[in-house]
């Protein structure tokens, strides 16, 4: 029997997911996958621990998480027969003020977590989704939620707050930042890459569907580019970005609802807006309307400009490191920002960018750049492992499936 650590990442319409091997401190994933399309056309996508396709199929009817994750877990089963399922990791996007590292997940935490959904609309109720699926599905197995929010929590002040009475603080306004666990992986792997200058100032720029980049220094979180909410910063795929508060007046005064206003600025804005074709970068790239080129030239100057105000709260840069979807095969991007940053002096390397290298600057830049890919699901699983107690609480667990 091969006892195993299950992770995973609920979206709106999909479930990724990876199944780690306890063994060896859930550092290697015995496979890994994606159902897309819940509530439409369904789709699963499976890879082996070589990365070799295990399935790639239409799935016919499912219609919520828990049918998804019922089909997953019988795929599972079939794929890695030997598996035994111990504990079930999940990314969750907001902690909030008091979840700030992981934690075994019970009635109270869950009820908490509920009373988050306003600030995470697209993704908080999706994972709330999955923990309750597998709930039902696997009554009684250990869950336990991983926050987005948690690598920033360490963060100064004056990163964190917004000039408004104090007292809206003390009810939880303020900046908390995301993709903490993307950023986390990345700062356990710079010194890697990087030797001493890990331990320096450094950027990475999560570009994705979802945006945002994070200043670190001493590979921990300084300033972000996202808020109160996920809404905030650089503008994505189908999400505004930064906003003047203004706009929301105004949209108010000219009909639009709470509930309008919430569409607009989460589902209809950012590339999609902008464009009016596509909130997919790939698509974009390959259209020749003007809407398009206006839409990727807008991206790559907020994210320009968002490495300078983040290379002003290091004081000065060290290294940018690109990664998630975008930042790790789109080098037209990539070209894109380092050419707007030459005056931090950044200098790209075009052929190792082309050829996508781990390292893309030249030997002349004053400014490492790197594209390193990230891993979500490892950070969830290690997390996982280690609130369970790691090996000896593992190997004592009952949870079958």
């Amino acid at each position: 029997m091969t006892e195993a650590v299950f992770v995973i990442n609920a979206g709106s319409s999909s479930v990724k997911f990876a199944l780690f091997d306890a063994r060896d401190g859930a550092r290697a994933a015995l496979l890994r996958g994606d159902l897309d399309g819940i509530g439409h056309a369904a789709h699963l996508t499976l890879r082996g621990a070589d990365g070799g396709l295990l399935a790639d199929c239409a799935v016919p009817g499912v219609a919520t998480h828990e049918e998804a994750l019922g089909i997953i877990f019988e795929r599972v089963q079939r794929s890695v027969p030997q598996a035994r399922l111990l504990v079930a990791g999940h990314r969750v996007v907001h902690g909030g003020r008091r979840f700030v590292e992981p934690v075994i997940i019970d009635a109270s935490v869950r009820a908490e977590l509920q009373e988050l959904v306003p600030l995470a609309p697209l993704h908080q109720p999706h994972n709330l989704a999955a923990i309750d699926a597998v709930g039902r599905l696997h009554p009684g197995i250990t869950q336990v939620a991983c926050f987005d929010t948690a690598f920033h929590a360490a963060q100064r002040w004056e990163a964190t707050a917004f000039a408004l009475p104090r007292e809206l603080a003390d009810q939880g306004v303020r900046r908390y930042g995301f993709h903490g666990l993307s950023y986390e992986f990345i700062a356990s792997h710079l010194e890697e890459h990087l030797g001493a200058l890990a331990a320096g100032r450094v950027v990475v720029a999560h570009l994705g569907s979802g945006a945002s980049m994070c200043a670190m220094r001493d590979r921990r979180s300084v300033a972000t580019t996202m808020g109160f909410s996920a809404l905030d910063g650089l503008p994505m795929g189908t999400r505004c970005g930064a906003l003047d508060p203004g706009v929301i007046f105004y949209l108010l005064d000219h009909g639009y609802s709470r509930a309008s206003i919430e569409e607009l600025l989460w589902r209809r804005s950012g590339l999609l807006g902008l464009s009016g074709l596509s909130d997919d970068v790939r698509d974009l790239l390959a259209s020749d309307d003007e809407r398009a080129a206006q839409a990727l030239s807008f991206f790559a100057y907020r994210i320009a400009r968002e490495l300078g105000s983040l290379a002003a709260a290091l004081g000065g840069l060290d290294a940018l490191i690109f990664t998630a979807g975008i930042g790790e095969h789109a080098p037209s991007i990539r070209a894109r920002v380092c050419e707007r940053a030459a005056w931090l002096g950044v200098v790209l390397d075009a052929g190792a960018n082309a050829a996508g290298s781990i390292r893309i600057s030249d030997a002349s830049s004053r400014v490492a750049v790197l594209v390193i890919p990230t891993d979500e699901e490892s950070m969830v699983a290690h997390h996982a492992m280690e609130i369970c107690g790691g090996w000896r609480f593992l190997s004592v667990s009952n949870e079958r499936y």
